[in-house]
């Protein structure tokens, strides 16, 4: 108990704090975005229940059970972890191929399981395995990654997970992989020139790959093999000019862009926005929820919630810079990493900066698998920063 006692009070109170402000807001806003109004809904909607807090409700369930998986991480040997990384990797790839044979189907996606009445999505608690398999996988590798050769096996690591995700297909947490594998192998000591030059070789690979795709079909009647379909493809590059196609792939990010856009510098006011409550906005408890934010927060309010997010990432670097080993760097170098892409990529996804990938702002946006996943890598990382130094006695 003396050690245990002592070890909690190492914990990082700003992060804990802030997550739980992080939290607060997400719940208000929630409750904002869901509850029903008496303005007809239009096509595409949220379906509101009748009960204004049955969102709000659930979500409050699923910020319980991720503070449990928190308090677990805190009390596991991080350390011990690295014994398990085959275990792991192998239960991920269980997890991951059990969606395609037993998955709901939802939006155009199979990439839920449902239990006992509540959707999970096991790609959400990938992130995290794939986090703590790799950091494995690292840090025996650690400072041999100069040339390209030898970040073969990582690719090969990622491919296989990577592969089953896309067959969902779900392209935003296909995303999140390659920005941790990168992020990782940053700061396991590869080249960053090599990691830069990779990296614009394939957007560029893939640019080309989607602009044949829609040019061979438009002019040849060619349809060249994508892992995405038409539509999904069309919402990753309508960004570009979403007016283009204003009443369908653009639709969303259009909506978005007005709701923010009329929340002005101190916003419409809480409850108040007309994009939110007209139902105008998609999906506006998750993916799109930084937009309710900017229309009835304003200009201050998105300021105040990216503050939160600023010093919980950037007081997850200080963990990352002073962990005691390789492992637990690698492991506070993985979440960063996620965290910090979630973060960029939903809200420039709401402000039309970035593709439409339906990636969650974590900690806020409505979602089970993601609450829980997101605070349970929080626990790890203040696992990390507890046992930076051994207890002398």
């Amino acid at each position: 108990m003396l050690i245990q006692s002592r070890f909690l009070k190492k914990l990082d109170h700003t992060i804990l704090i802030s997550v739980s402000m992080i939290i607060l807001l997400g719940l208000i806003v929630i409750y904002s975005a869901t509850k029903p109004t008496e303005l007809l809904p239009v096509a595409g909607s949220v379906a509101k229940s009748a009960d204004p807090f049955a969102f709000v409700k659930r979500q409050i369930i699923f910020v319980f059970l991720g503070i449990g998986m928190m308090c677990m991480m805190l009390y596991i040997h991080y350390e011990d972890l690295i014994k398990h990384m085959k275990s792991l990797y192998i239960i991920n790839l269980i997890m991951l191929g059990a969606v395609i044979f037993f998955g709901v189907s939802e939006l155009g996606a199979q990439r839920w399981i449902s239990i006992m009445g509540f959707h999970f999505q096991p790609s959400e608690f990938s992130k995290l395995i794939i986090i703590v398999c790799f950091a494995a996988f690292l840090t025996s590798r650690k400072k041999k990654l100069n040339r390209f050769r030898d970040l073969l096996p990582s690719f090969a690591f990622f491919g296989v997970p990577i592969m089953l995700i896309l067959k969902q297909p779900d392209l935003g947490t296909a995303l999140v992989f390659f920005a941790v594998m990168f992020g990782m192998l940053f700061v396991s000591g590869a080249n960053p020139r090599l990691l830069v030059l990779i990296i614009v070789v394939a957007l560029g690979a893939v640019s080309l790959w989607i602009w044949a795709h829609f040019w061979l079909e438009a002019n040849r009647g060619v349809q060249l093999w994508m892992p995405l379909k038409d539509y999904q493809l069309n919402r990753l590059i309508i960004f570009i000019n979403p007016w283009q196609d204003w009443h369908g792939a653009g639709y969303n990010v259009i909506q978005s862009q007005i709701a923010i856009g009329q929340g002005g510098f101190w916003g419409r006011g809480l409850f108040q926005g007309s994009q939110t409550h007209g139902d105008f906005l998609p999906i506006q408890e998750t993916d799109f929820i930084f937009s309710v934010v900017g229309e009835e927060l304003g200009f201050i309010g998105a300021v105040i919630l990216l503050t939160l997010y600023f010093i919980v990432i950037y007081r997850c670097i200080l963990i990352t810079m002073n962990a005691k080993d390789d492992f637990g760097t690698l492991l506070a170098a993985g979440v960063v990493s996620m965290l910090t892409f979630h973060v960029l990529v939903n809200v420039g996804m709401t402000c039309g900066i970035m593709p439409v990938t339906g990636i969650p702002l974590p900690m806020f946006s409505s979602g089970g698998s993601s609450m829980i996943t997101n605070l349970a890598a929080l626990g790890l990382l203040l696992n990390i920063n507890m046992r930076r130094q051994k207890i002398m006695f």
